[in-house]
């Protein structure tokens, strides 16, 4: 996209990936505690975008989108990393959670249903769907649990990288190893059918909640639930490993 100079239409780039900007910001929102905004990912997002058009040279070989999207993913961390968005009593019901679905699965032999788990920790169904959505930063592969961490100073320092990450360090990235990823393949299979469906969705085909939300006929916070609960249940399977 170029003037009649010749030279890169700057203007006409930045409408052109508007859409991107959008995209990662709905796609890193589900990883992020309910106190960050979706609007201010993307007003971060468009500054990250205005920095790789300001930035970009043709002559590096690298096509822009796979450049903006470095810059924009980088702002919206940065912006994070400034703020004090991350929610310690959210992280310990992600654990309290997790617990309630180890130890039912153990009694029951089974991946127990929410009424089950809510029961479980002393809540009414409502009041623990309403934590899977103050929890919906939860994430997979933690680096305390691969032997990282080394104190709770520098597991926080870390937060940010274990939740939100461009593809480099993806969880599916740090899955390498054969026997962890036989064993998620049949955690995930284990799941109820629409968890799995949500995992697919979002992991395998990169929707976004509201898409999916689209898709199943159900609402985008019902889905931020079911993905964080998907979550809890593969972690408390994986705990072994």
């Amino acid at each position: 996209m170029y003037t009649a100079k010749g030279q890169l239409d700057r203007d006409a780039l930045l409408r052109q990936h508007v859409p991107l900007v959008r995209k990662i910001a709905h796609h890193m929102i589900a990883k992020l505690p309910a106190n960050v905004e979706l609007d201010d990912l993307i007003q971060v997002g468009m500054m990250g975008l205005a920095d790789a058009l300001s930035r970009y040279q043709v002559a590096q070989g690298v096509q822009f989108e796979t450049f903006a999207s470095q810059r924009i993913r980088g702002a919206m961390l940065d912006q994070l990393r400034e703020g004090d968005w991350m929610s310690r009593s959210a992280r310990k019901s992600q654990k309290e959670i997790e617990q309630a679905v180890h130890r039912l699965e153990q009694r029951l032999g089974r991946s127990p249903l929410e009424s089950e788990i809510a029961s479980e920790m002393g809540l009414h169904l409502a009041s623990y769907q309403s934590l899977l959505g103050k929890v919906r930063g939860t994430q997979l592969v933690y680096l305390e649990d691969m032997g990282q961490g080394r104190d709770e100073r520098e597991a926080e320092d870390g937060f940010l990288e274990r939740h939100i990450v461009d593809s480099a360090a993806d969880p599916v990235e740090l899955l390498r190893d054969q026997r962890l990823k036989t064993s998620l393949v049949a955690a995930i299979q284990s799941l109820p059918e629409r968890e799995q469906h949500i995992m697919g969705m979002y992991y395998e085909h990169d929707m976004n909640l509201k898409e999916i939300a689209a898709v199943l006929g159900i609402t985008e916070s019902r889905v931020c639930q079911l993905h964080s609960q998907s979550i809890v249940r593969l972690r408390a399977k994986m705990r072994a490993h």
